[in-house]
């Protein structure tokens, strides 16, 4: 009775801090998210009116968002990609701020941040792929976007996973879930290392 009661109480420690956090991670991450897409979309109207305008993210030919502006990855659905981030990332912000005052969303609600999340992290590896193996060029402001992607959808899923809310529980992700997405980083960052490695080298010589 003693050990279930212990278990029961440290089940509802857990959902709690996993609760705080995940509206940390939404707040923080939504911001940063909408701040780097209306970046974005206010320099790739600067680049429409003057085609020799130097976005401000643009450092040299590898940090480079003038050469991502202007792929046809940046307009995957006939319009600038960073739109999409100024749509979805103040929902996202929004939702967190209403977490951090203590409500509890309703399940749907999880459901359509789930499948937004997701969606939204398919995306940004196909354009973490397209940067670094078609494009050759890193975009700062989307990797800002990258990094506010990530933590969004996986603290989103461990949340949900926690709760039951996709008909699963995965109790060990769950606990540490901070290391799962910390490695997650850390092999996109590797591999951002890898497809440029002669130009990071070449700066350090």
């Amino acid at each position: 009775m003693t050990a279930g009661t212990g278990e029961s109480v440290e089940n509802r420690d857990t959902t709690s801090f996993l609760t705080r956090v995940v509206a940390l991670v939404l707040t923080v991450g939504g911001a940063l998210g909408t701040a780097a897409s209306f970046a974005l979309v206010v320099e790739k109207f600067l680049l429409l009116a003057n085609p020799f305008h130097i976005p401000s993210c643009t450092v040299d030919a590898v940090l480079s968002c003038g050469s991502v502006m202007r792929s046809p990855q940046a307009e995957l659905f006939g319009f600038p990609n960073p739109v999409l981030g100024v749509i979805a990332f103040p929902v996202v912000t929004t939702l967190g701020v209403v977490l951090l005052t203590g409500a509890r969303l309703p399940r749907w609600v999880w459901l359509g941040l789930q499948v937004g999340a997701t969606l939204g992290v398919v995306f940004v590896h196909w354009l973490i792929i397209q940067s670094l193996y078609d494009i050759r060029a890193l975009c700062p402001y989307c990797m800002v976007v990258w990094a506010a992607t990530i933590p969004v959808f996986w603290y989103t899923t461990a949340h949900n996973l926690d709760r039951g809310y996709l008909g699963v529980r995965a109790p060990l992700l769950v606990r540490y879930h901070s290391t799962v997405v910390t490695t997650w980083l850390v092999m996109i960052l590797l591999l951002v290392g890898q497809a440029f490695w002669d130009h990071w080298m070449s700066l350090l010589g």
